[in-house]
């Protein structure tokens, strides 16, 4: 494969302000494998390694991921677990309300042998984020992070990686940093964001957060920071490209997710650390002018 995500999905339930509420599916990893898709078109071939149920939601997400062009033949499926579940709605001032039903989601199953480890399909670039870590089992994390080591270690792919922090799924913070600190080690493509590095470990400001990252050798790196624009400190500032502001922001739902995606599209057609930061920005200020995760294809 060019790509293999590795995380969890789940249905997404958002309130429609005329239809009531509408289905579809959504989940970091999954977001960015399916605008990498987009943005690479039909020959390139991007994978999502995940577990569901056998439930009508789960199914109905294969259907979905197979439109999009992702290959599933990575997707496992536990009887006794099903797809999660979470829903969007809008209070009176507009803030978003995010209610999640995932305790019994497959996906924690990941991994829970160390078989499906031995039988990842090669892949140049294998992408997971924090969220991945932080929703398996913390054995079935460190034999993941050991793996990918391994597969890095003899130069097997890429590891790309977002610390994509959300605290309420880790055991501890400690336990985040930990885990973090180590895939950090491993990885050698970084799409970090400023606020989470700065969350998890408590850098000064966002040139603190470039510094530290600056003083490692990547293969490829972009520090979103939102609004203001991706910043690598493989680039000279002066050599960064201009980013132009969203011209219009409704819903900043899978912004960091629809970058990384169109990032590693760019990375994986060849184009340079410059072009791959415009062609991340670019989807990113399109997907934050529309609702939801993963906006309707152009």
């Amino acid at each position: 494969m060019d790509l293999l995500a590795i995380g969890e999905v789940m249905a997404e339930i958002r309130q429609d302000p005329t239809a009531g509420f509408r289905v579809g599916f959504a989940g970091d990893t999954f977001n960015t494998a399916v605008y990498c898709a987009r943005e690479s078109g039909p020959s390139a071939r991007i994978g999502y390694c995940t577990r569901v149920g056998c439930d009508p939601l789960s199914h109905a997400f294969l259907s979905a991921a197979k439109s999009e062009g992702i290959d599933v033949s990575q997707v496992g499926f536990d009887r006794e677990r099903n797809l999660g579940v979470y829903t969007v709605s809008t209070d009176n001032t507009g803030e978003r309300i995010f209610h999640y039903w995932r305790s019994n989601s497959a996906a924690r199953q990941l991994f829970a042998s160390a078989e499906p480890l031995a039988s990842l399909p090669p892949a140049r670039v294998v992408y997971l984020s924090a969220i991945t870590l932080a929703v398996v089992h913390p054995s079935a994390r460190q034999r993941l992070i050991t793996e990918l080591r391994e597969l890095r270690g003899r130069s097997a792919c890429h590891v790309a990686f977002d610390s994509n922090y959300r605290p309420q799924l880790w055991e501890d913070a400690e336990t985040a940093r930990r885990s973090i600190r180590e895939m950090w080690q491993v990885a050698d493509i970084a799409l970090p964001s400023v606020d989470d590095e700065i969350a998890l470990f408590g850098d000064a400001d966002e040139e603190a957060v470039i510094a530290r990252f600056a003083s490692s050798d990547w293969h490829a790196c972009a520090i979103k920071r939102g609004a203001f624009g991706p910043v690598s400190p493989r680039l000279a500032r002066r050599a960064h490209p201009g980013f132009a502001p969203a011209p219009e922001v409704v819903d900043t739902t899978a912004a960091g997710d629809s970058f990384n995606g169109g990032y590693l599209a760019a990375l994986l057609r060849g184009e340079d650390e410059g072009r791959c930061l415009l062609a991340g920005h670019k989807i990113a200020s399109r997907v934050v002018a529309e609702s939801g995760a993963l906006i309707a294809r152009s």
